[in-house]
């Protein structure tokens, strides 16, 4: 898995990314409650794909949203439906371009077996961080779904998800975790940065 093959692979996804998600808004809403999302907070976007979880950002009342994604045409699509000062995006590797501003929070949504190395992504996340800030990895489905769904296409792309007890640990040295949640419904583990 390289980030080259990565980024095109997202970019081959990106015209039919929209049509192809399956969205829950209670789903999401507790991903959100868990990253800690509300008023003027700035959120970092980290494989933000299309922008898809824009919109509920900003619902909350997020100050700014810095969207991030190594795919350009995820970027550009994202950045194309969002006509809003508030959200920035950004088509580069978040594990190599310069922190400009520190993040309240910071969520990747389905998106963490993309990246290669879970504890050089979790470190290099802790630094966009304030203090007490929240990292939230989350997914909109099981973690055995989420498997059985990597094995498929994305498999040249992706590395085996971790459980939340193994995220958790690779959290650990950075964050406290007190959100860590695997049922048949959804994967969140969040915690705040010391």
């Amino acid at each position: 898995m390289n980030k080259k093959e990565i980024a095109a692979f997202f970019d081959r996804m990106a015209p039919e990314w929209d049509a192809n998600m399956i969205k829950s808004d209670e789903k999401i809403n507790f991903i959100l409650d868990a990253a800690g999302v509300k008023e003027n907070s700035v959120v970092l976007d980290v494989a933000c794909g299309t922008g898809v979880m824009f919109p509920y950002y900003l619902a909350r009342g997020a100050e700014r949203v810095i969207g991030v994604d190594i795919s350009a045409q995820m970027a550009r699509i994202a950045a194309s439906k969002m006509h809003d000062q508030r959200v920035e995006v950004i088509c580069g590797d978040v594990e190599e371009i310069p922190v400009e501003r520190l993040c309240d929070c910071c969520v990747v949504y389905n998106a963490f077996p993309h990246f290669e190395s879970p504890e050089r992504l979790v470190e290099r996340l802790s630094h966009w961080l304030k203090s007490g800030g929240r990292l939230t990895v989350a997914h909109g489905m099981s973690l055995d779904a989420l498997r059985m769904h990597h094995k498929g296409r994305a498999d040249s792309v992706s590395r085996e998800m971790l459980t939340a007890e193994e995220l958790s640990a690779v959290f650990a040295p950075y964050f406290d975790v007190d959100v860590a949640v695997s049922d048949d419904e959804k994967f969140v583990v969040s915690g705040a940065k010391r």
